[in-house]
């Protein structure tokens, strides 16, 4: 059972443990559970929740602190039955959605962020990119008209949340290199756009996830908390989320840095059960937009693969029905949360 403090895995070094505030326990990603959006999207009999509010119920009945969600298409009236639900129970809420990309998104940027206040959010988390750098884009000029995009999403979105005093928490989506993100976050300069630092996904942008965690802190407004496994394959290596304590990251030490950054900040579980991503770094398209990456970064991360090889097979969804989908899904959320709050973690 989840203790009302940040678990033991969360458990800071002896140096830093006397300038933190009290531990929190873990929350949960909406990403954790993409099998189960699915099947309430299809009506699916094996679905546990179908909206935001359900979302809440089900993290409370398996022990978490809070969610990380999207409202949708509601109004004040659910907003406001959502907000009630957590504070009754102890548990916080963070909302997600979408940037607007012209002037005309706007109202509706504005109604998504007016909701989440409204149902007690303080962050609100999204993606610059819905995919990967290395995938989505095939020339660097793709890649420049995309930053053009963002930095006019960024700039409609400002004045919106500073209005209604709403933090953003933009993820490194394996769509921005440390630098590339940090430059925009020095330029719009603003107290209300900030990150939300996933510890694994710049790793398929060959960074050091420590160093990743580092480089973001002083701007973290939020997290997606996983662990992560790798193996080679012939065109450079994969990446699987697994439960926490299964992985290789230093999730004790990430959660440190972040916690003595901004004590306020939620841990947000996201461990997306699917078949291991490929990280084709080992070929010329996944260059294309990045030509100014050091050998030494592509030598680092191969070492590192090599070094911290998953002794067995990464996790496979492909070939399971529905039914055994959402189990494992849902069985390696458990896990982490166990895991978590187990004393002798780590």
């Amino acid at each position: 059972m989840l203790a009302a403090s940040v678990p033991a895995v969360f458990a800071p070094s002896v140096a830093l443990a006397a300038d933190l505030p009290p531990r929190k326990r873990l929350g949960i990603g909406m990403h954790s559970y993409g099998f189960h959006w699915r099947a309430a999207r299809d009506k699916s009999a094996g679905a546990k929740f179908s909206d935001a509010l359900e979302f809440l119920r089900y993290a409370k009945q398996i022990g978490a602190g809070g969610v990380q969600v999207t409202i949708g298409a509601k109004d004040s009236a659910y907003a406001a039955r959502l907000r009630n639900e957590a504070e009754s129970s102890g548990m916080y809420f963070e909302a997600q959605s979408t940037l607007p990309k012209e002037p005309a998104d706007v109202a509706q940027f504005e109604t998504d962020v007016r909701l989440a206040k409204e149902a007690g959010a303080e962050v609100m988390r999204t993606a610059l990119l819905s995919g990967r750098r290395y995938e989505t884009f095939d020339s660097a000029e793709a890649f420049q008209r995309f930053r053009e995009q963002s930095w006019q999403s960024l700039t409609l979105a400002e004045p919106i949340l500073k209005r209604h005093r709403l933090r953003l928490a933009v993820e490194n989506h394996k769509d921005w290199l440390v630098p590339e993100l940090l430059e925009w976050l020095r330029r719009i300069s603003s107290e209300w756009i900030g990150v939300c630092v996933d510890f694994g996904n710049s790793i398929a942008l060959l960074e050091d996830a420590m160093e990743v965690v580092e480089a973001y802190a002083p701007f973290a407004a939020s997290t997606h908390i996983k662990d992560m496994a790798v193996q080679e394959y012939e065109d450079g290596f994969l990446l699987s989320e697994v439960p926490l304590g299964e992985g290789f990251l230093d999730l004790p030490k990430m959660i440190a840095v972040l916690l003595k950054a901004n004590p306020k900040i939620q841990f947000n579980l996201e461990m997306i059960t699917r078949d291991p991503l490929k990280i084709p770094c080992l070929t010329d398209k996944y260059w294309l937009t990045m030509r100014n990456a050091t050998a030494q970064r592509l030598a680092s991360a191969l070492a590192l693969v090599r070094q911290r090889a998953a002794r067995k097979p990464l996790p496979q969804t492909t070939g399971l029905n529905t039914e055994g989908q959402l189990a494992l899904e849902d069985g390696n959320v458990r896990k982490s949360i166990a895991h978590a709050g187990s004393r002798s973690a780590l």
